[in-house]
């Protein structure tokens, strides 16, 4: 994809590696940024920054959680500040506990941004690049939506139903000359990581290395990119020793 005078909106952008994509998109040559996230403050930090590369941006502060907030903050984008060419779907939330101690609250928290609010807001732009007949959208999963890790049972979860959602899309949008790609980080050195107790043995990457992968896999065409070498040795070992893989993440998981 030749991102170059087009337009893109990041959700997730005010921090971790939306914050990295969006920068990293700037530094490619987009012409106009739409920067979602809930903390108002930091995303006018990350457009200040990227303001200074001579980008256009505009910040929308709104919970993806609020369907008829979502809803209207598109509509009033798409009419103001033309077409969108690129969703990049990065918002999420990660909590981590043993499942038998988990709480109803923060399981709830994980499945509504992480699911419901991507497919609120894809929904909506994905009807709108439809009509215009071109458009990618990019859904951030995780290497956990490959590989289930203990002590993140729910987030697991939400990362593989990314990827079923992707691949369903993948299909249905192909004749709108929709793409959709998922881009599947390892564990990445962000604020959310900071509040995980890491496994054993697992080196975290920085958010930028993150989002230079992501430009190399949509210059490459891919439609799954996997980032870190992390990722392709435990995909490879789910498939071909996955006795193996399960030992090691009992070995690797932490003490909680």
């Amino acid at each position: 994809m030749n991102i170059q005078g087009k337009t893109a909106l990041v959700t997730g952008a005010s921090r971790g590696i939306g914050r990295a994509i969006a920068i990293q998109l700037a530094k490619q040559g987009i012409k106009l940024l739409l920067l979602v996230a809930r903390d108002r403050q930091r995303l006018a930090d990350v457009a200040a920054e990227i303001r200074v590369m001579g980008v256009e941006v505009i910040t929308l502060a709104i919970d993806l959680t609020k369907t008829s907030s979502v809803s209207i903050a598109i509509a009033q984008a798409w009419r103001r500040d033309r077409p969108i060419h690129l969703l990049v779907n990065c918002a999420g939330v990660a909590h981590q506990a043993p499942f038998i101690h988990s709480q109803l609250p923060k399981v709830e928290e994980e499945i509504t941004l992480n699911l419901i609010g991507m497919f609120t807001i894809t929904r909506l732009v994905a009807r709108r690049m439809a009509t215009q007949k071109e458009g990618t959208i990019i859904n951030v999963s995780s290497l956990m939506g490959k590989v289930a890790a203990p002590t993140m049972a729910t987030y697991s979860a939400t990362k593989f139903a990314i990827l079923g959602f992707s691949h369903a899309l993948r299909s249905e949008l192909a004749a709108h000359n929709i793409k959709v790609v998922t881009l599947l980080p390892t564990l990445t050195d962000t604020d959310m990581a900071n509040n995980l107790k890491l496994f054993r043995g697992v080196m975290p990457m920085t958010p930028e290395k993150v989002a230079e992968a992501m430009i190399v896999g949509l210059n490459s065409g891919s439609s799954e990119i996997l980032v870190g070498w992390q990722s392709y040795l435990a995909v490879w070992c789910q498939r071909l020793f996955p006795w193996l893989l399960n030992r090691i993440l009992l070995l690797a998981s932490p003490s909680i």
